[in-house]
């Protein structure tokens, strides 16, 4: 679920969506403030116009009240109100201290600053009340002298206008700007995901293609289509991967020439080994009966002959491993047997506690088990300090060796390199720094696994070989 909105397909349309949404928005926001002030000017402009109209066309003869004749009665201030009363509208007048309210309409419904300013010119405001918005129209009256000179009255007139109307037809535009504000999102989302999808295919399209190169489908390619970014993106890719697939070639064929020759020259030491190995026993014998320093030498040269003689047989047998003709001939044998065998016959019974149920049999390829066995002890033997202790158990899935010894450990910076071919940890020992990697290749042969980890005190080795069932069942789910 994270993927899609964390995706490039997730934030295209998410980005369309915020701009459409903030286009409507703005646009219709905008538009219908624009109509509400007109609307809202225009009624105020009728309203201000009709009262003036009114004021200026009144027939009352206010005129004739002041100022001898004593202030207007009521029923001339009732007259005054009705004239100017009209569609809902009411009519406050203000006289000097005499207030005529008009319903439930009084002095405390007009806004204070309204009623100062209406005291010498006619002011308007907008006012929330009673449940809606009103226009309260502040004016004053003036009589008309007979040479038309205008005199204040002292009375103030405050008529407030309904703008229900006009409340009723912004709110008739409400649900067509909304319908057209989904529409226009429906229209970016709909353009959002078109685009992404013409933006998309050809990025996985790459992806496809990288991930195929990565499976070592170094002749994969891609069609370039147009002149656009993507196009250019496809034509590096193509570029890329040709020149990957030139340099992997000329690898593979350093490699294959470096394997071959290895393998050449093993093969070629191993005729002349034999012969100098056919002769060790004699001059072995010999070295008994010659000089100190001739016996010294001819024992160097026996050491150096064996050392020889492993690394060659080592060699040749990482090459059968390179050139995958390494086979597997499982057999059923026991392994308290096979491992009691592996240490005596390299004399190494008295060094080594072995820890094995007596009945645990178990299917492996006998001479390869005892490679792993041989070089795992000799390497506790030679680089760690006893006790050496073997132990086998039956897992759940296959068979569990451990290999530990109490000496001083491996470094931890050599650890993860113990299993490289010619890695000698700390440089110690006259190995030559074949043996784990063997063992390891032998394992895998099986199926298994050979990990290390240290210990206080040593190095404790362990080596997984699944069972028969387990090794097929794996071998059927692996992609072919």
């Amino acid at each position: 679920m994270k993927r899609i909105y964390t995706g490039l397909r997730g934030r295209l349309v998410i980005a369309f969506t915020v701009i459409a949404v903030t286009a409507s928005a703005l646009v219709a926001g905008i538009g219908y403030e624009l109509v509400k002030n007109r609307v809202i000017e225009r009624a105020e402009e009728v309203a201000v116009a009709d009262v003036r109209e009114t004021l200026q066309g009144t027939r009352v003869p206010i005129g004739a009240l002041w100022p001898g004749d004593g202030p207007p009665t009521d029923l001339e201030i009732s007259a005054l109100q009705m004239s100017l009363r009209a569609q809902n509208r009411a009519v406050v007048v203000l006289y000097e201290d005499y207030l005529y309210p008009d319903g439930d309409f009084g002095l405390a419904d007009v806004p204070a600053d309204l009623r100062a300013r209406a005291a010498g010119r006619m002011v308007t405001k907008r006012q929330e009340m009673r449940g809606g918005m009103w226009l309260v129209i502040g004016t004053p009256v003036w009589r008309v002298e007979p040479i038309h000179i205008a005199q204040p009255t002292g009375m103030s007139v405050f008529v407030f206008v309904p703008l229900a109307q006009e409340e009723q037809l912004l709110g008739g535009m409400r649900r067509p700007l909304a319908t057209a504000g989904a529409i226009m999102l429906a229209i970016a989302l709909a353009v959002a995901l078109l685009s992404a999808q013409r933006v998309l295919l050809p990025v996985r399209r790459l992806g496809s293609a990288a991930r195929a190169l990565g499976a070592g489908h170094l002749d994969t390619r891609l069609p370039v289509r147009g002149q656009d970014e993507l196009a250019e993106l496809t034509a590096t890719f193509n570029d890329t991967a040709a020149a990957l697939e030139r340099s992997v070639s000329e690898l593979r064929a350093l490699e294959a020439m470096s394997r071959r020759f290895v393998a050449d020259v093993s093969h070629e030491l191993r005729t002349p080994l034999t012969a100098m190995t056919a002769v060790t026993d004699m001059l072995s014998e010999e070295a008994e009966r010659l000089p100190r320093e001739p016996a010294t030498a001819v024992r160097l040269v026996l050491r150096e002959i064996e050392r020889l003689r492993t690394l060659v047989e080592q060699l040749i047998e990482a090459s059968r491993f390179d050139s995958g003709t390494a086979v597997l001939n499982l057999e059923t044998v026991s392994v308290a047997e096979a491992v009691h065998d592996c240490l005596e016959i390299r004399g190494w019974s008295e060094q080594v506690e072995v820890e094995v149920p007596a009945g645990l049999a178990f299917s492996v390829d006998p001479p390869r088990f005892d490679v792993i066995l041989a070089n795992l002890v000799g390497n506790a033997l030679r680089h760690g300090e006893p006790p050496v202790v073997v132990t086998a158990r039956a897992t759940a899935h296959g068979l569990e060796v451990k290999v530990r010894d109490h000496g001083g450990g491996i470094p931890p910076t050599d650890l993860p390199h113990v299993f490289n071919r010619f890695y000698k940890a700390g440089r110690r020992g006259d190995g030559s720094g074949l043996g784990l990697s063997i063992a390891r290749s032998n394992a895998q042969l099986h199926g298994g696994t050979i990990s290390v980890r240290p210990q206080r005190p040593g190095t404790l080795f362990t080596v997984w070989l699944p069972s028969a069932q387990t090794s097929a069942r794996t071998s059927a789910q692996a992609p072919a």
